[in-house]
């Protein structure tokens, strides 16, 4: 999901028009339990403005916007390359891998995620701590019966299922509308998930969400999805000598809170705002630190927080959130606080990079 933040930076590029025609427009987040059908989650985005709201995307769908704009700035690039470390020598950088290296960089900036081999040369050694549950992923044709086109609609029972469906819009202005279907579970679990086979496995989620069949219909393998393994940790300080970490490489978590590649989009811009006012790397890397510190650690504790209340074989921890969530939907601000922290919003880090809020007076999907 593209939050107001995500969209606020994509907006200063330019590119918030070309995610907008292909995003799906998602207006609020709403859960319910699979045996009472009591709402556990309730969050729209109406107390923050008339017309703020989130966009579903396509993973592949963003990084093709990204990748068509650095080709039409004529950028280099170099693929095929497996970076394993960096050597620094009289203020320039190079990157190695193997037999191979690539350089000198006045910069390197590191956006390879949570296993990336750089994360060794930060200022201060980190390992990020693997998450006890994932889930499994899978592209599916949109479905509008019993589905709401501007909602990312969840169904729990208590924390230790959770099944969620999201409308992502098209991978083309002419393709068919998309949805990403995911299933909550411990990756320890997958091969005995496999081992009963995938007939077994629609049995299990129909008994939650009987209304998933036409998506579930779409999945004849587990070949057709994706395991995903989450893992919390973050960096100190995202920077070492030459080296700027961003995205996952620098704070990954849970996708819980809907924020993974909007912070990897404010990182990037803290970044370039940094350089653009700096009169040397190692200015504009102490700068991009101080401009994501408190925003970056914050949400990291929430997430850490409330991923267990969502995600967890938790007994008590699931009651205290139907309880909680039921109290917030009805009692101000509750409303505006979870629609903020939902957007990304808290400690306002738009306008501490300079940047303008994010538009939003083109229709999407």
């Amino acid at each position: 999901m593209l939050q107001p933040t995500g969209l606020a930076v994509l907006d200063a590029l330019g590119l918030r028009e070309g995610i907008a025609r292909l995003g799906a427009k998602v207006n609020r987040l709403v859960g319910t339990d699979s045996r009472s059908g009591r709402t556990v989650l309730e969050v729209g985005y109406r107390p923050l403005g008339r017309n703020v709201h989130a966009i579903g995307v396509h993973r592949a769908t963003l990084f093709d916007v990204l990748y068509d704009a650095v080709r039409s700035e004529n950028i280099a690039l170099v693929t095929g390359f497996v970076a394993t470390g960096i050597a620094s020598g009289n203020e320039r950088h190079w990157l190695l891998g193997g037999e191979r290296r690539e350089g000198p960089f006045d910069l390197v900036v590191d956006a390879s995620g949570a296993r990336s081999p750089l994360r060794v040369a930060a200022r201060f050694g980190s390992e990020p701590r693997p998450l006890e549950y994932g889930a499994i992923w899978s592209t599916v044709p949109w479905v509008n019966h019993g589905f709401d086109r501007q909602a990312l609609t969840q169904r729990y029972r208590k924390s230790s299922v959770m099944i969620g469906v999201l409308p992502i819009g098209r991978r083309s202005l002419d393709g068919p509308e998309l949805a990403a279907f995911f299933w909550s579970l411990r990756p320890t679990d997958y091969d005995a998930l496999q081992a009963r086979g995938i007939a077994a496995w629609h049995e299990t989620v129909l008994s939650h969400w009987p209304e998933a069949h036409p998506h579930l219909s779409e999945m004849s393998s587990f070949e057709q999805m994706t395991l995903a393994r989450y893992a919390h940790g973050t960096m100190r300080v995202p920077a070492g000598e030459g080296i700027a970490f961003i995205g996952d490489s620098a704070h990954c978590t849970s996708p819980q809170l809907g924020q993974g590649a909007n912070m990897a989009l404010l990182d990037a811009a803290a970044l370039s705002a940094a350089i653009d006012g700096a009169t040397s790397v190692g200015e504009a890397l102490e700068t991009y630190c101080k401009l994501r510190r408190w925003h970056v650690r914050f949400y990291q504790f929430m997430s850490i927080t409330l991923t267990p209340f969502y995600q967890s074989d938790s007994v008590i921890l699931p009651v205290m959130r139907d309880i909680a969530v039921s109290a917030a939907a009805k009692i101000p601000p509750a409303p505006w606080l979870l629609a903020q922290l939902v957007s990304g919003q808290l400690l306002d880090p738009v306008r501490r990079l300079g940047l303008q809020p994010a538009r939003y007076a083109e229709a999407v999907t």
